[in-house]
């Protein structure tokens, strides 16, 4: 069990790192996945994932510490424990986020790491559906397109925001991100297009390329100031895998830093509280935890039939839906949900919109997780820039326990600010003739929360994360950074950090399509540090025509 690369984690990172490494056959790849493959039904129908968000299947299933800003409630944080890791449990929205996200990375010390430098491996990663372009590319492993049946009402809603006076925007993608539409999704016929199913699948069969699933990492083992390789723990057995080049991380925001406070890599007073050897002192491990905050309005609108709500006409559709899709890979079973939203500011001196709207056909009573009688509609409000931060510390020296999470929602008052006003703006779509049509009627909980103060109360006590957190291992020249901008571990030689924990600040949208592009420039980095050469770039497009 000897590899020249040894990936942790089978995510949207890993999938990508372990894919494009093994394309050099006379390189070893060895892929490490604590869950099993992604063979469920579940994962593949994209309507499954409404069933996986309630069983905690292929999910880690973790809870945040409790938030004073939320009342002190436990928020929910699911993490994929499969093949694909979350990018076969998500919603699979294809969302980059915008210039500006990318900008402010390269600006804070991070060379390489601007919008037009992951430009180019967006576009590498994709296969969209629309053709190519100066903002979309072809031939890629990861498919993209638009829902090929979406749901009626979901256009409802899209008209409804051009009613409210927001501009219709046909691509999130484009020259521009603001305004309202319908998302593209990671589908292919019919089907989720997962990491794993766009990158391992087409790999799997290579010599090269060992997939281990049910394993665990432990630690990462050190020999001196190097990475050799990892403990796993696999079948109730420990056992030790070797890296003869480099150990890569993509173990997720909450399960990376873990990782390395766990091999003694980390804040030496964190490591002392636990009685683990101080191996590397890296003070800036598992700080920076931010995340997306979310808060949903629901309507209860009966003459809806949806997935979510139980009734008659719903198990009926249900059903009618299954056959359809075994037989066609069509039908409403392909619905991701959420299938449109939209980008808006809540002051116009904003440069950039500030929220995320997600709109679903169905009642997201507690975001989804209860089951509930009747149907209706919901949507999201999402801070795309949260000033909070918190802290992913361990809650023991025991690799099995589950870190300690604690994003510190709302801390920072124009996180909270902001929200009312977002909720205030989807508020006023949700109000516009085209919904106002269905007949719904606004869930109590929300509706009596009319003041600022009402509406902060009723964010307080329903918000939580829409499950997007980023920056425990954050990229930087500072001390308090963890991996440099070629995402080598400060101070360590074999081993690089490589999924949304670098990210300095999360991006303005789902953080799916981001951390595929960040992997594909990392495979570029690591073959370019194996050669002691520059790394190549990929061929430009034409230029963007300015929004």
């Amino acid at each position: 069990m000897e590899f020249d690369y040894l990936v942790i984690g089978a995510g949207s990172a890993g999938s990508v790192l372990a894919s494009r490494l093994s394309e050099d056959p006379q390189v070893r790849v060895g892929l490490v996945e604590a869950g099993p493959a992604d063979r469920s039904v579940l994962i593949h129908c994209p309507a499954g994932l409404a069933v996986l968000a309630k069983n905690g299947q292929a999910n880690w299933g973790f809870e945040t510490v409790p938030q004073p800003g939320l009342g002190g409630r436990r928020g929910y944080q699911p993490r994929g424990k499969v093949l694909g890791g979350s990018s076969s449990v998500n919603a699979m929205i294809y969302v980059r986020g915008q210039r500006e996200d990318y900008d402010a990375w390269a600006a804070a010390g991070n060379p390489g790491w601007g919008f037009d430098d992951l430009l180019p491996y967006f576009l590498r990663a994709e296969d969209n559906a629309r053709g190519a372009s100066a903002w979309h590319g072809t031939g890629g492993p990861l498919h993209v397109m638009d829902l090929c049946d979406p749901n009626p009402h979901s256009a409802a809603f899209v008209e409804a925001g051009r009613q409210a006076g927001f501009p219709v925007n046909t691509d999130f993608n484009g020259p521009t991100q603001e305004g309202v539409g319908m998302y593209q999704v990671t589908h292919r016929r019919g089907e989720r297009c997962s990491a794993a199913k766009a990158y391992l699948a087409p790999a799997m069969a290579r010599p090269n390329l060992t997939v281990i699933t049910g394993a665990q990492a432990l630690r990462v083992v050190l020999d001196g100031r190097r990475a050799v390789g990892v403990e796993v723990q696999r079948g109730g057995r420990r056992e030790a895998l070797r890296a003869r080049a480099e150990v890569l991380l993509s173990a997720g925001a909450l399960q990376s830093p873990q990782l390395l406070m766990l091999s003694g890599i980390g804040p030496a007073d964190e490591l002392q509280r636990h009685g683990i050897a101080i191996a590397h002192a890296l003070p800036g491990v598992g700080r920076n935890l931010h995340d997306h905050v979310d808060v949903v309005q629901v309507v209860d609108a009966p003459r809806i039939t949806d997935l979510f709500g139980l009734s008659l006409p719903g198990a009926w559709a249900v059903w009618r839906g299954i056959g359809r899709w075994r037989r066609e890979r069509r039908g409403l079973l392909t619905t991701n949900f959420a299938e449109a939203g939209g980008f808006l500011r809540t002051d116009a001196a904003e440069a950039t919109p500030d929220i995320q709207l997600h709109f679903v056909i169905g009642k997201l009573v507690d975001h989804g997780r209860k089951t509930v009688f009747g149907h209706g509609y919901s949507c999201h409000v999402c801070l795309l820039r949260p000033r909070s931060r918190g802290a992913l510390t361990l809650a023991s020296a025991n690799p099995l326990d589950a870190p300690r999470i604690d994003p510190n929602f709302l801390a920072d008052d124009d996180d909270t600010a902001r929200l009312v006003r977002g909720f205030k703006l989807m508020r006023r779509i949700l109000q516009q003739p085209a919904l106002a049509a269905l007949g719904g009627r606004e869930l109590a909980a929300s509706a009596g929360a009319q003041s600022d103060a009402q509406i902060e109360a009723f964010i307080r006590s329903h918000a939580d994360t829409i499950y997007h957190p980023v920056g425990t291992c954050r990229m930087g020249p500072d001390e308090q950074a963890v991996v440099d901008a070629r995402l080598r571990v400060h101070g360590l030689q074999g081993l690089r950090v490589v999924d949304a924990s670098v990210m300095p600040r999360v991006v303005s949208g789902n953080t799916n399509a981001p951390v595929i592009a960040m992997a594909e420039k990392a495979v570029d980095l690591i073959r370019a540090d194996a050669r002691g050469a520059a790394p190549a770039v990929p061929q430009a497009q034409p230029e963007p025509a300015a929004a």
